[in-house]
């Protein structure tokens, strides 16, 4: 399935684009992290919006890994000082 709407892509196209694997798309897609739609059974994918996470997942480096970052705390996402 090659592009069916103008900047929509499927999960698979983001796997090629990005590296990522389908299933990781997926959850960015059903966590709201990403802009995406629901076609059915598929996902189709805001080519941009993972484009930009990617690079703001590579521009954090190892501190996309730190639970106690601040852009987690202004998504309500930060993990609380007692876990």
């Amino acid at each position: 399935m090659s592009e069916v709407l103008e900047g929509w892509i499927t999960t698979r196209e983001g796997a090629a684009l990005t590296g990522y694997s389908t299933a990781y798309i997926r959850q960015l897609a059903i966590k709201g992290r990403i802009e995406a739609r629901k076609a059915g059974r598929d996902w189709l994918i805001g080519r941009e919006s993972l484009l930009a996470y990617k690079r703001r997942m590579e521009a954090l480096g190892s501190q996309k890994h730190n639970p106690w970052r601040e852009d987690l705390g202004r998504q309500g996402r930060r993990r609380k000082a007692d876990d």
